[in-house]
């Protein structure tokens, strides 16, 4: 007999998948209108940052913008090296298929390089999910992992259920199974996403691990109810929740850049060229001098960069000085707006 997981389909879930479904059509027209300028980056630092810092990882956005645009941060080797492995991950992802064995394996060999020494493989040794000093869930055994991960496998690629439902079953079964030495959490995570980003390419951009990790307790809570009543119900709801809520969290955003967008344009009159939206697209949040950013372009003609590239994304609103009263400080800096 094939697999089938333990759920059922409670009034709730059916109601957050409508407005699901309803609200990422709405999102994914304002995504259109910025895909010019390719701001989506900023979310994916908010995915990598909120699925780290459940695991405990501090470094900030900040940081981990840093860490992207190749800068030196000061902070604990691991959580660096958690972090470049995850912007690899990320990167990545778009490649593998969810049920394939082997791109999980690869995925998790490259979130967890240099961290442990099981990468890539199931763990040898059995594993318990502890809050505190309580151990609160016992994984299956190791000698049971090879069948379980088959079945959950198979069970993905030939299940016919909606993708949120069905993304939101394998993330609660793979946390389960426990089927790694570490990193079972930010795995769920990622290949969550992945089904998703399958089903609509839009989810490979909305940072719903910002609003676990803001809700970690109840996460962990959703998972044990779920254990405790041989029913993932309680964790699809919670996660479709979460979903539901990045995608409003998004919309709003995005609405506010395109009308501040718009609103530029039409002030400047000044038309979006190539060079301009190059450069905004190597941008993120913090300060650049100008040198920075000819780097990051690969220039060399001062000049050039100044009048094709630099000078219309400050007329246009895109850019700002960082001291504008005295535009030629060998201190000036740029910065989005």
């Amino acid at each position: 007999m094939k697999y089938q997981p333990p759920y059922t389909i409670t009034s709730k879930i059916i109601h957050l998948i409508a407005q699901i479904s309803e609200n990422i059509g709405r999102l994914t027209v304002l995504e259109e209108i910025q895909e010019s300028l390719k701001l989506r980056k900023a979310n994916r630092i908010r995915t990598i940052q909120g699925s780290l810092a459940i695991e405990g990882n501090t470094l900030s956005t900040e940081q981990i913008t840093a860490i992207l645009n190749g800068k030196p941060v000061i902070a604990p080797p691991k959580e660096v090296q958690e972090v470049r492995n995850a912007i690899k991950a990320y990167e990545t992802f778009q490649k593998w298929q969810p049920s394939q064995e082997f791109d999980l394996l690869q995925a998790h060999q490259i979130l967890m390089t240099g961290l442990i020494d099981e990468v890539g493989q199931y763990r040898h040794g059995g594993v318990g999910v502890m809050s505190g000093d309580r151990v609160v869930h016992m994984a299956p055994p190791a000698n049971q992992i090879n069948r379980l991960m088959v079945d959950l496998l198979n069970w993905l690629n030939d299940s016919e259920e909606h993708p949120l439902i069905k993304s939101s079953v394998f993330h609660y079964e793979f946390e389960f199974i426990h089927p790694f030495a570490d990193g079972n959490g930010r795995m769920g995570r990622l290949w969550q996403t992945l089904i998703l980003s399958r089903w609509n390419p839009i989810f490979a951009n909305i940072p719903v691990e910002s609003l676990i990790y803001q809700n970690q307790k109840a996460y962990y809570e959703a998972l044990q109810t779920s254990t405790d009543r041989a029913n993932s119900a309680p964790f699809i709801e919670f996660i479709l929740q979460m979903i539901l809520d990045a995608i409003l969290n998004s919309t709003e955003n995005d609405q506010a850049t395109a009308q501040a967008s718009v609103q530029v344009t039409d002030q400047a009159s000044v038309q979006v060229t190539d060079q301009v939206k190059s450069l905004i697209s190597i941008m993120e949040a913090g300060e650049y001098t100008l040198a920075e950013l000819m780097q990051l372009l690969g220039l060399s003609h001062r000049a050039t960069f100044q009048q094709n590239y630099l000078n219309p994304a400050i007329e246009a609103g895109f850019i700002e000085r960082t001291i504008p009263d005295k535009p030629k400080s060998p201190k000036q800096k740029y910065k989005l707006r």
